[in-house]
């Protein structure tokens, strides 16, 4: 698997200018909010998506300020969810470091992610970059419709195969989608934006098949198995695989778990355990794998070039990833 450092060396440059615009884009004249913005932007990941809007421009055509542009709005949204998300779910940290919420309570944090997107919307209309603003808006709609569908089914623990790839297709997908086709679209390639949205969407699907393999460790007796996915009552591929397609006393003994000793820790390895032995696991990984050659072949056509190079090499980091 490539390194993080070789799969952005095409657009290394232009990952280090953008710190600089996402800075400006968050930058507030109220303290609190500054403070917090600041706060924010010193913790950002790995800069994934960035990068997906950075290689698909580059692989299209020459970055311009207008990608820039495109780069700074996803990443907005982006943080802006996951500080919302950490409201939602009560969470106190976020990539190993307090979360908003935990410093400053829930309604700052709201108001922080409201602020976020209003400079989503103020900065498109300034710019004129309305096209733009349409993919974005369309990433916000179908991410919260993709919560309320996951927490609508959950309660009834009837979440079939189609509605979770429907659930995750809207909420994690459709982001790391987003941000393919405003890479094509800010470098004016415009017939290429239904085909890169297409495979930002294949990716994104791996990407959180991956996220859900995580939670059921490396095997039965190699890794830790955090089942942190079992205990929050969320359904995931392996578990939704075992649910289905276990012995039915096995099927009997899952579902009672989730809904009655969820927060007893021995059940729930016990409930990981029986997701390895009915294949969930396995089966998953199927799918991801899937998934992945699926979005490669998408590129197939694309010019050789060192952008399309780190752009495949990305979507190898995606589901090699150990953390």
């Amino acid at each position: 698997m490539q390194h993080v450092d070789d799969i952005t060396a095409p657009i290394r440059q232009e990952l280090i200018d953008f710190e600089k615009h996402f800075q400006d884009a968050m930058h507030s004249d109220v303290p609190l909010l500054d403070k917090i913005t600041k706060y924010i932007v010193k913790r950002k990941g790995k800069q994934m998506r960035p990068m997906f809007v950075f290689l698909c421009a580059k692989m299209l055509g020459d970055i311009n300020p207008r990608t820039f542009d495109a780069t700074t709005l996803v990443e907005l949204l982006h943080t802006a969810t996951l500080v919302h998300d950490d409201v939602v779910d009560d969470a106190s940290e976020r990539r190993g470091f307090f979360s908003v919420n935990a410093l400053w309570k829930n309604k700052i944090a709201v108001l922080v992610g409201d602020y976020m997107l209003s400079r989503i919307l103020l900065m498109s209309i300034d710019k004129q970059n309305l096209e733009l603003l349409q993919l974005v808006a369309r990433a916000v709609q179908e991410m919260s419709e993709g919560e309320l569908l996951q927490i609508e089914k959950a309660r009834h623990l009837d979440i079939t195969e189609e509605v979770y790839y429907e659930v995750i297709r809207k909420k994690t997908a459709s982001l790391i989608a987003t941000c393919c086709e405003a890479g094509a679209l800010s470098v004016g390639a415009v017939q290429h934006q239904d085909k890169l949205r297409r495979f930002g969407e294949l990716v994104g699907l791996a990407f959180q098949i991956k996220d859900d393999i995580f939670d059921f460790g490396d095997g039965l007796e190699i890794g830790k198995p955090t089942g942190i996915d079992i205990r929050e009552q969320k359904l995931t591929l392996p578990l939704i695989y075992a649910l289905n397609n276990a012995p039915p006393s096995v099927q009997k003994e899952l579902r009672y778990i989730i809904k009655n000793e969820y927060d007893v820790s021995s059940r729930v390895k016990r409930a990981v355990e029986l997701v390895w032995e009915s294949g969930g696991v396995r089966y998953a990984k199927e799918r991801m794998e899937s998934y992945t050659s699926e979005a490669l072949v998408l590129l197939k056509d694309y010019p050789n070039n060192l952008a399309k190079e780190s752009l495949v090499g990305l979507v190898a980091y995606t589901i090699n990833r150990n953390k």
